[in-house]
């Protein structure tokens, strides 16, 4: 066992009003709105936040929409300098806002057993992992997902349906045949749960009758609409939707994933170009990243949030993969860290070979900011 203090764990935070999904309960990432009349007021709540984790010695990961970035930016710029410090990440994502929430709660169960540097890291691998997008009747005032002139101009056409995707790629594709199938560019590993959060006079109907049953979830959880969902849109009509992998290994797996190096200045471990923490420009790792097969996922074993029965489901069944009709199909969440229970395996090699996870609490104050490390 090595005798090396253990890499400080972090603190996720998302500055957006982008509420939790309740998925992991209530292991969630905190949220900070940023309303207020001035810079000061705004940045309050995320300032005591930043200020208590580094005093505990702590970093903090702040997470943020790209495409909603300015009161964001200036409140990490702000706190960053009221408090000296470079141990106050950024991330900007540019995902939608379901999405974006389930994100950042998974990076919140996941940051007490990974060093900071690696959670900010997985805010990039993840989406990778997702299915993320909206069922939508037009698309003439989508812009933070690309279109065609010629998809400009269907979305006039009456009876005409849309699916966009920001994750794992951005694409928008006309649904022809009410099949979207040839739309849908990948699938997660199975078993696969969706969310879908939509205004309260859009009906789910169409959607459920049509997509789920290409990806043949084990559940579907309808939640409220997100107060920024119409902005990412661009339309007051939609499905928006995040489909994700139940399997309990699945987070476990991202993680071995990712491929991090010591940053130049501050020798945090972090994956990418720039330092989320004090932006220098590093060498990103050679190599692909190291691979694990996962095995045959068992079914899930509990359901949340409200259940909508997928369209597919009938009262015969043959196919052993498909919930029993007449019953709430399950659904699984991660598994929640407690004392009976171990924490997910963290990867070998640049984490070290320590098995314990980093302890959650340093009793040793923060440096300064200013000075590596």
């Amino acid at each position: 066992m090595t005798n090396a203090p253990p890499r400080p764990v972090s603190a996720v935070a998302l500055l957006a009003d982008i509420p939790s999904t309740g998925l992991l309960g209530g292991t969630t990432a905190q949220r900070f709105t940023l309303t207020g009349d001035d810079l000061a007021t705004q940045s309050e709540g995320f300032l005591d936040f930043a200020r208590h984790h580094i005093d505990q010695g702590r970093r903090v990961v702040a997470l943020y929409p790209k495409w909603h970035a300015q009161r964001p930016q200036r409140a990490i710029a702000f706190a960053r300098g009221a408090l000296q410090t470079d141990r106050i990440g950024q991330v900007a994502l540019d995902i939608s806002p379901l999405a974006l929430s389930l994100l950042a709660d998974q990076l919140a169960y996941l940051s007490p057993y990974v060093p900071a540097g690696v959670t900010a890291s997985l805010a990039n691998e993840l989406p990778q992992h997702f299915l993320a997008g909206a069922w939508m009747k037009s698309v003439r005032n989508l812009s933070t997902v690309p279109i065609t002139f010629k998809q400009h101009l269907g979305s006039y056409v009456p009876g005409t349906t849309f699916l966009a995707f920001c994750a794992p790629v951005k694409r928008v594709g006309r649904v022809r045949k009410s099949d979207p199938a040839p739309n849908i560019p990948g699938r997660p590993m199975e078993p696969i749960q969706i969310l879908v959060a939509r205004p309260n006079d859009q009906s789910i109907d169409e959607f459920n009758e049509q997509f789920t049953p290409a990806l043949r979830p084990v559940s579907l959880n309808a939640l409220p609409e997100q107060p920024l969902g119409t902005t990412y849109w661009g339309a007051r009509k939609y499905v928006e939707f995040v489909a994700f992998s139940a399997h309990p290994q699945a987070l476990g797996n991202t993680v071995r994933t990712v491929r991090p190096s010591t940053c130049s200045w501050c020798r945090e471990l972090v994956s990418g170009l720039h330092c989320p923490f004090c932006g220098a420009l590093n060498q990103p790792p050679i190599g692909r990243p190291p691979t694990r097969k996962a095995d045959v996922p068992p079914p899930p074993s509990r359901t949340t949030g409200e259940h909508i029965r997928p369209a597919w489901v009938s009262g015969s069944g043959g196919d052993p993969r498909r919930p029993p009709a007449g019953r709430p199909a399950p659904a699984a969440a991660p598994p929640r860290p407690d004392s009976a229970q171990q924490p997910p395996a963290r990867p070998a090699g640049p984490y070290g070979t320590d098995p314990r996870p980093p302890s959650r609490v340093s009793p040793q104050p923060p440096p300064h900011g200013g000075s590596p490390g």
